[in-house]
């Protein structure tokens, strides 16, 4: 099984691993071809400007006439007569831009920010007869910015050829990868975000499936758990029951008693199991009615230790109640309540050393609560167990030898009952050193 857990989660990953890889992918290959696409537009846009622009200036004849120095040859003179006037001649950088606009956004690019110039002499950088502010300043950087041109010079064996000012019309696209990726912006997060969702649902079946499988280890032991403590008390109640049939044991009456007696408390001590799982599937179906009444924690908690003082005998105990809350006064079910104060010194009795037990129960006010603390010497707990001590059927390991009887409920019952009475309660332990339950509860106002 474990075998088949490692296998899935493999195939998951490279799963996961190849969809990411192919999202990237995918992701480059269309920034790439939106680029091209953008790219592509700008220069059309820039073309049908241009065109018109050209076309505009290679007309005949020049408007008006232009002013003719008498000592020019008369080659120059006649060059000069119908030379067409520049593109500054006839357009203010306003109107240019205004063009220049209009075509954008005919072809999508409403959004395009852009600077242009009109240059002469093919020269870049040089004899500027119009640019806007920042032309000079982009034209500089050619790694962020992109530039596209068009020629407005008379094409090559017409009749303005040489007529027409050899000027281009050029155009800057600032920060193009910076306005293709906030273009390809929902395409990107939507990505990101599918992808992320991907990996939210990968963590959360990896987790279900670790989880379900410590569900199975856990109720494994929960059931050899259960046949532990049940098989106790059922080969002793075969045992008295077989000893009843006995001729000798039929003759006494003080052996038919104490035979009796043994099945009685074992009936008993069943009976107290089934009712512990029982009351743990109440509490997990949340059908646990607590009926909340004012009572005073220090009358419950002299109550609990008069019913553990034999037990303490027994071992050779002692505990020790320093009862120093001035008020006591809670709303709290008197049953779960000592219940809880109960399995709490249950735990500190059982998980106790050998010898030299010692308990210590102190209660003191904290603000507008009374704090309980439920010490003792015992064995001690290590960090995880600390941390696990609180989850159902979860019981500290003890190897294969079953020492200490139940079935890892009672801190779990007691959580939920701290909880239900608006309480805290936090566990400090180290082992060989004992363990320190601290539990708050509101006091009434």
């Amino acid at each position: 099984m474990k075998k088949i857990y490692i296998l899935i989660i493999i195939l998951i990953s490279l799963s996961l691993i190849g969809i990411i890889a192919i999202q990237i992918t995918s992701i480059k290959n269309a920034l790439i071809l939106k680029n091209e696409d953008l790219e592509q537009k700008i220069q059309l846009a820039l073309n049908d400007v241009g065109q018109d622009i050209a076309d505009q200036t290679t007309r005949f004849p020049a408007l008006g006439v232009p002013k003719l120095s008498p000592e020019w040859p008369s080659d120059q003179l006649l060059h000069g007569l119908f030379k067409s006037p520049t593109v500054a001649q006839r357009y203010t950088p306003n109107q240019i831009y205004e063009k220049l606009k209009t075509s954008f956004k005919k072809y999508g690019l409403s959004k395009t920010n852009f600077e242009f110039a009109v240059l002469n002499n093919n020269t870049l950088g040089n004899n500027y007869e119009m640019q806007t502010v920042n032309f000079t300043k982009l034209l500089a950087d050619t790694v962020q910015n992109r530039a596209f041109g068009f020629p407005l010079s008379a094409p090559t064996g017409s009749i303005a050829e040489g007529l027409v000012a050899d000027e281009e019309l050029w155009v800057i696209v600032p920060n193009l990868k910076v306005f293709l990726w906030k273009s390809s912006a929902w395409m990107i997060a939507g990505s990101v975000l599918f992808t992320l969702l991907i990996c939210t649902a990968f963590f959360i079946t990896v987790q279900t499936m670790l989880r379900q499988k410590k569900l199975s280890e856990i109720k494994s032991d929960f059931i050899n758990n259960m046949t532990h403590e049940f098989k106790t008390p059922l080969a002793t109640i075969s045992l008295a029951v077989d000893a009843l049939k006995n001729e000798k044991v039929m003759q006494s009456r003080e052996k038919m008693q104490y035979f009796s007696g043994i099945i009685k408390d074992e009936n008993k001590r069943m009976n107290k199991q089934v009712e512990t799982i029982l009351q743990a599937a109440l509490l997990d179906k949340e059908d646990v009615q607590l009926s909340m009444k004012h009572q005073h924690v220090h009358e419950i908690i002299n109550g609990i230790m008069d019913n553990f003082r034999l037990q303490l005998e027994d071992k050779q105990g002692k505990a020790d109640i320093m009862l120093n809350a001035k008020n006591d006064l809670i709303e709290a079910d008197e049953v779960h309540f000592t219940n809880l104060l109960t399995n709490l010194i249950d735990n500190a009795i059982k998980y106790s050393k050998d010898s030299g037990l010692h308990i210590l129960i102190t209660t003191q006010n904290t603000g507008n609560n009374i704090r309980i603390k439920i010490e003792d010497n015992g064995i001690g707990m290590n960090k995880e167990t600390v941390n696990r001590i609180f989850e159902k059927f979860y019981r500290a390991h003890t190897g294969n030898i079953h020492n200490v009887k139940g079935f890892g409920l009672g801190l779990s019952y007691v959580k939920s009952m701290v909880d239900a009475h608006r309480g805290k309660i936090k566990v400090e332990s180290a082992l060989g050193k004992g363990s320190v339950f601290t539990l708050d509860f509101p006091l009434l106002k």
